[in-house]
């Protein structure tokens, strides 16, 4: 799936614009997109720009096309506001202050052979984490770590205990540049270590369920790994998806 997460190329400007004429109304559900050739004379774009931000939309059920009629609007997709939920995803986009919790954890440590093989870096060597006991109503819920090559951390408020005001893609992008472009999630299942029964405040006979996000640049190359630690008893993943 392509990811809109980083500053926007001219396909995911289009993408973003057309969306919101669909939810303003501007194009109804039912009626008839503009043309290729009228979206190209209007937004002043290529030809192949266009073609890319309408794959988007189609894929993504906001249009359907049909063969010899052309490109139909089908709304905002049902899916659209259970992709948000995804872990990964929004621990990277929302600031801490959005959420109560406390950092455990933060510095250079050896990297877990999991985070290790994500980060593309060599077994037993030192990552960057910053990882937070996150609580919900007095209640520890789960473990967020942020896992960096340890010269992503430099110069970066990471290092701080004390809750970011920014995203953390946000905050990486303002001071090292990087561009994160889409993420790659696993989700496994396990028995909890002795410290993370303590600190979740969990049965030791309890799993956990932990999801790993894979971030990274436009080339694949690996620029972080988010790994959400959730006891299994108090968490639900959900997911949708369109039907090819």
């Amino acid at each position: 799936m392509m990811s809109l997460e980083s500053v926007p190329p001219k396909y995911a400007q289009l993408v973003h614009t057309l969306q919101r004429r669909i939810e303003a109304g501007d194009y109804p559900p039912g009626t008839l997109l503009p043309s290729e050739n009228q979206l190209i004379q209007e937004f002043s774009v290529s030809r192949p720009t266009v073609v890319a931000a309408l794959r988007v939309l189609r894929e993504q059920g906001w249009i359907e096309s049909q063969q010899g009629k052309g490109r139909f609007v089908r709304g905002r997709p049902a899916m659209a506001s259970v992709e948000q939920k995804r872990p990964g995803q929004a621990y990277l986009t929302k600031p801490e202050t959005d959420s109560t919790g406390e950092v455990v954890v933060v510095g250079a440590v050896a990297v877990p052979n999991r985070v290790g093989v994500l980060l593309d870096v060599q077994p037993k060597s030192k990552a960057f984490v910053r990882r937070r006991l996150i609580k919900r109503q007095g209640e520890p819920t789960e473990l967020v770590s942020l896992w960096l090559p340890l010269e992503l951390s430099e110069g970066t408020d990471l290092t701080s205990g004390e809750p970011l005001r920014q995203g953390f893609r946000e905050h990486l992008q303002a001071r090292k540049g990087v561009r994160f472009d889409h993420i790659v999630e696993q989700i496994t299942a396990r028995m909890p270590s002795a410290d993370e029964v303590k600190q979740l405040a969990m049965p030791k006979n309890q799993p956990l369920l932990a999801v790993f996000g894979a971030v990274r640049d436009a080339s694949g190359r690996p620029l972080a790994v988010v790994e959400v630690l959730l006891p299994a008893d108090r968490h639900e993943l959900e997911d949708a998806y369109p039907i090819a």
